[in-house]
């Protein structure tokens, strides 16, 4: 049987730095450029969700639209929304890229819907910069 899938789009504003102490001064500049300065910068995020529609509209453990937007709107937007990325506890390790920020969030999402149905999570920095991840293993795991 086919499976389809439905994508919610959310919004929310933040500054970061990019910025990483493994480097020097001069080595975050030219890696990092405008995006380096010590006062940072910001972006208008959109973050894409995608989950898998059950081929059986009658699954009771599919996640709705409803239960959906308010799971992001908690567990995403309320957290980023206005705030300084590299100020986030799970970025006190690594650099706020988008790459770290799509999994990240996907981290953040994967154990609050039902069944696997998380199959992807977009984020759109910038008019140039989109970054995605459709993975199964939460990042703890990852090395």
């Amino acid at each position: 049987m086919g499976q389809g899938s439905i994508t919610r789009r959310y919004r929310f504003c933040a500054a970061h730095r990019l910025h990483t102490d493994h480097l020097s001064v001069e080595e975050n500049r030219v890696v990092f450029g405008k995006c380096n300065n010590p006062n940072g910068h910001g972006h208008n995020y959109v973050v894409l969700v995608t989950i898998g529609c059950p081929s059986t509209v009658q699954s009771r453990q599919a996640v709705g639209i409803d239960e959906l937007d308010r799971i992001a709107t908690e567990r995403i937007v309320n957290r980023f929304d206005h705030h300084d990325l590299n100020q986030d506890p799970e970025f006190a390790t690594q650099t706020t890229t988008g790459e770290n920020l799509v999994l990240l969030i996907w981290d953040l999402l994967v154990p609050q819907i039902p069944d696997g149905q998380l199959k992807k999570v977009a984020v759109i920095e910038t008019r140039d910069n989109y970054f995605e991840y459709m993975g199964a293993a939460p990042f703890a795991a990852r090395s």
